[in-house]
């Protein structure tokens, strides 16, 4: 007995040895993030590297949510990452609900395909995208993000087409012989208990829009960009040299609403993860 104690306690000690060693490998380049934006320019250009700063620059925070209109491109970022995640998130757990339920010639080939489109690299589609939304005017527009909203995501579509297909075949036959239609299945019985994977769907969404770069770049003017093009481009000095401790301040404050949202819903996340298929 006294061995097979000993023997859970060393695994233990193991595992949980292993997680800690996980988990500061994965806060560590936030750690770093957060004592760069506490250091002067030259501690952060020296050589070796200074570690730690001397005194801390708190006042570097304040000097970047000053020096730009922070709370404006934080709001064009919410106003976009809550559009795209809300209307992706519906169109994809349609497409998905589609895909699980509903039989059709070509199905499995129409499957195959969406899930091919996950390989091809946003970079590809690039030009072509900016072509298009600039011939329907819709440059320096939200319209955009409507758009791809509408037009659902290929990973979610998987992520709901593997909820729904686990889900009893009896909750939509008693549903249809109550008179319901594949519409009102979808909304009224299938939808509500998707919940974690719909957690799982807008977080993932949020977090893709909130971090994109490229497109609002490429879309929207300096007066409507998100916060992820200002913090990387508008902190520069009279020549024109990018101010690393305000861009590293600007970072911290920029990541930190990703960080609340995924803790708050984090939950959620994880059951929306292990009940797709993904476990």
């Amino acid at each position: 007995m006294t061995d097979i104690r000993v023997r859970v306690r060393a695994k233990r000690l193991v595992l949980y040895t292993v997680l800690v060693s996980a988990t500061g490998l994965f806060l560590g380049p936030f750690g770093w993030l957060i004592l760069s934006g506490l250091k002067t320019q030259g501690e952060l250009a020296a050589s070796p590297v200074h570690w730690l700063p001397d005194v801390f620059q708190w006042h570097n925070f304040a000097d970047a949510f000053n020096q730009i209109d922070f709370l404006g491109y934080a709001r064009n970022s919410l106003i976009i990452a809550l559009l795209y995640a809300v209307l992706v998130t519906l169109s994809s757990a349609w497409v998905g609900f589609g895909f699980a339920r509903l039989d059709a010639p070509g199905k499995k080939v129409l499957f195959g395909v969406l899930l091919g489109s996950m390989m091809l690299p946003q970079m590809v589609t690039l030009l072509p995208t900016y072509l298009i939304f600039a011939k329907l005017g819709m440059v320096d527009t939200y319209w955009p993000w409507v758009l791809w909203g509408l037009s659902a995501a290929p990973y979610l579509v998987f992520l709901f087409r593997q909820f729904f297909a686990g889900m009893p075949r009896e909750l939509e036959e008693a549903a249809i012989v109550d008179g319901c239609g594949y519409t009102s299945i979808f909304w009224r019985i299938f939808l509500p208990q998707s919940w974690p994977v719909l957690s799982a769907s807008f977080i993932i969404a949020f977090t893709w829009t909130w971090g994109d770069y490229i497109a609002p770049q490429l879309l929207l003017s300096t007066d409507r960009t998100t916060l992820a093009v200002a913090v990387m481009t508008t902190y520069v000095n009279e020549g024109g040299t990018p101010v690393p401790e305000l861009q590293a301040a600007a970072s911290v404050m920029y990541v930190v609403p990703i960080l609340l949202i995924f803790l708050v819903a984090q939950r959620g996340f994880v059951a929306g993860m292990s009940t797709s298929g993904l476990k």
